[in-house]
């Protein structure tokens, strides 16, 4: 395989749209998430109340790549061979001596070797995306509540989870005003959005002009992608797209045969008829990635054109869209963004912002002190020994199915779009894929 990767030799350009088109002010919208489930749960659940109150220090406790095993209540944070780094009962983190003592060296009890391990399963949960995080605080307090109050050892609260998930983020729950989150972003998009740099859109532009296909894929309804795209976009945002396909279920669209997902036609964004196969380009809802190729092949007149798909999931994006499309993908991590991701207006001095305003929680994408790293990590008990640093299993599957990853679309929208970009592979080192370059 070629060591670069340029835009300019792909066909199609697809994108995901939440936390990858459109970014989210997180300080915002990450509580706002929580408290969509907390109140779910105190209110309709008879959960303890004080879930409903987080401090600013509380989000430290949210790192992307988190596993939560959801018999015994334990977090723990996996090294690339499936041995565990660190881990949490709760919110309470355990010492490296509990964690030996627990885990040994034996990769953990669920971990494949194939680093496609899927995040969902009836035993564990995995974190690895913004909508997620805010739901590892709650579950980890559920733990700490429950421990706290009637001693329990094992734990049966994900079915209750479940229910919030489906009460706030149902199909129908947009247009029904259900739940709190999509009536709170519908009354004041500004506060929770970042619409897109002008840069960005410019860059959406040349890609057409360029004579690139330009896909939207999103698992949000119609009516909730048209709202994000308008605010971040412009109303004319659906000129930019030659096809924009919505409630697309990843990653089921990718992993699932054509006859378990077949296309709809949406009509004032309900679901009409399914289709056989897709025919031209369009809106369209649910799907499956075969029979997208195949219009594809058809609009490039190519018989294998170059795909090439952002995302910010690894499980719903990046490798599903890799490992059973063949895709090129671009990963992006908000992580990658650091200190210069702040701007100008969130570090003005505290005193001149408004008198009341309450402390910000501590955006996301910042290092956790509690969880250490993203990237790589120290195996526990040998933090001082030479050779103890090692990539966690996150940074070995971003490496493995991503073409390259970047902290978001604007760091790249003012790049020529011939640049070539090293491309993450077994003949680089393990960063090469990252841009800007991580050291």
């Amino acid at each position: 395989m070629a060591q670069h990767f340029s835009l300019a030799a792909c066909d199609v350009v697809g994108f995901d749209l939440d936390h990858t088109l459109c970014r989210y002010n997180l300080p915002e919208s990450a509580p706002l998430i929580y408290n969509s489930f907390a109140q779910f749960l105190v209110k309709e659940k008879g959960y303890d109340k004080e879930l409903l109150t987080v401090t600013p220090e509380d989000w430290d406790f949210c790192c992307k790549g988190l596993v939560l095993d959801l018999e015994d209540g334990t977090f723990i944070k996996l090294a690339d061979n499936g041995t565990v780094l660190r881990a949490s009962h709760g919110t309470k983190m355990m010492t490296p001596e509990a964690v030996a003592e627990a885990y040994g060296k034996k990769e953990w009890k669920h971990f494949m070797l194939d680093t496609g391990m899927p995040c969902r399963s009836g035993k564990y949960y995995f974190y690895d995306n913004y909508f997620d995080l805010p739901g590892a605080l709650l579950c980890a307090r559920v733990v700490d509540s429950l421990t706290k109050n009637s001693g329990q050892k094992t734990f049966d609260f994900w079915k209750d989870i479940v229910a919030g998930i489906q009460h706030n983020f149902k199909m129908s729950a947009f247009k029904e005003n259900c739940g709190l989150y999509f009536p709170e972003i519908k009354r004041d998009p500004g506060k929770y959005l970042h619409s897109c740099p002008e840069s960005v859109r410019k860059w959406l532009r040349q890609l057409k002009n360029a004579g690139k296909i330009l896909l939207l894929i999103t698992s949000s309804h119609s009516d909730y992608c048209k709202l994000l795209c308008k605010y971040i976009l412009g109303d004319d945002f659906a000129d930019l797209f030659d096809i924009v396909i919505t409630n697309a279920l990843k990653p089921g669209f990718f992993s699932h045969f054509p006859s378990q997902r077949p296309f709809c036609t949406l009509e004032n964004d309900k679901e009409q008829e399914t289709l056989p196969s897709l025919d031209k380009p369009g809106w369209y809802s649910q799907g499956n990635a075969v029979h997208l190729y195949e219009l594809l092949k058809k609009m490039t007149g190519k018989p294998e054109p170059k795909v090439v798909y952002f995302g910010d999931s690894m499980h719903s994006d990046v490798f599903p869209a890799r490992h059973y499309s063949n895709w090129e993908t671009v990963l992006i991590l908000e992580e990658l963004r650091g200190e210069e991701g702040q701007k100008p207006e969130e570090s003005e001095p505290l005193e001149k912002r408004g008198k009341y305003e309450r402390p910000k929680a501590k955006p996301l994408n910042t290092l956790s002190n509690k969880w250490g790293s993203f990237f790589i990590d120290s195996i526990s008990g040998q933090e001082n020994t030479a050779d103890s640093m090692v990539h966690t299993w996150s940074s070995k599957r971003i490496s493995t199915y991503s073409t390259i990853a970047i902290p978001s679309i604007e760091a790249i929208a003012e790049l020529p779009l011939d640049y070539k970009f090293t491309r993450f592979s077994s003949n680089n080192s393990k960063t090469a894929g990252y841009y800007p370059l991580v050291h």
